[in-house]
């Protein structure tokens, strides 16, 4: 099976340079469905589902593969290997920020730019860093994901999404978590909130623009902060948008700030 077809990659917009977009966890790449317009006339946009998100193929799924963030990494190698793409701005939400570090270390090149999306390397507090959650609060997390998944969605979704003038939002996001493969959701999490990439983003070699949202629960402001200063020639923008998907719910200064990096520093 090629990565096209394992990844649901679709491919549209008229430019030569590529924008790839991946999405976070529990997402599927329709989110971005309220950005990619805005950039299609002016460049190749590809999106794709991580196995077990979205429309992916979930027989694909390898447990030993998928049981490190490498292992979708690996994916993302692959989808940009097999379409022979070059100069890629690789735009990440969420876990996808670590996804994509992870790829442009393990293949120097692959990227010419980073953009993270309300991004964190480690979402776990330790002695002198602030990541937002305790080791409790983890626990407690993936312990509901095992006993009540749905109950899990329903809480963790408005956590996420955080507008509650938008509830079409929150429902969307509560209903993507509960339609991918929920043992594959549930491994997936385990390694987005226990990861620890903080010594990944040090080795970062490719200006980076770090999109940092307000009021966000799941990745506070000190740690926009953390990885501005720990990535060398890296840009921190704080957005006026809150919660943690602005790409959803705040699409118009989301698509300002990529479009004024993309000529500022891209291009």
């Amino acid at each position: 099976m090629n990565a096209v077809q394992r990844n649901n990659v679709t491919i549209t917009g008229k430019g030569s340079v590529t924008l790839l977009f991946a999405h976070g966890f529990g997402c599927e790449q329709n989110m971005w469905r309220f950005i990619t317009p805005a950039f299609a006339e002016n460049y190749k946009i590809v999106l794709f589902d991580y196995v077990g998100c979205g429309n992916s193929d979930y027989s694909a799924y390898n447990v030993e593969k998928y049981s490190s963030l490498h292992g979708y990494a690996q994916d993302v190698i692959d989808i940009c290997k097999e379409l022979d793409l070059s100069d890629v701005i690789f735009i990440g939400h969420s876990v996808s920020a670590m996804i994509g570090t992870l790829a442009s270390i393990q293949v120097p090149g692959i990227f010419k730019n980073l953009i993270f999306v309300a991004p964190s390397p480690k979402y776990i507090n330790e002695a002198e860093y602030f990541g937002g959650f305790t080791n409790e609060d983890i626990d407690g997390l993936l312990e509901v994901m095992e006993s009540n998944f749905d109950g899990w969605a329903s809480f963790l979704a408005p956590v996420v999404m955080q507008n509650k003038e938008l509830p079409d939002f929150t429902s969307e996001l509560q209903e993507s978590f509960c339609n991918g493969d929920r043992e594959m959701t549930k491994r997936f999490a385990r390694l987005t909130f226990t990861a620890d990439n903080r010594d990944d983003i040090a080795k970062i070699k490719v200006p980076t623009l770090i999109l940092q949202c307000s009021e966000d629960a799941i990745a506070p402001a000190n740690v926009g902060e953390y990885l501005n200063d720990t990535i060398k020639g890296s840009t921190l923008v704080r957005m006026e948008a809150t919660g943690h998907c602005p790409h959803m719910s705040h699409p118009r200064e989301t698509i300002d700030v990529l479009s004024k990096y993309l000529q500022d520093y891209a291009y």
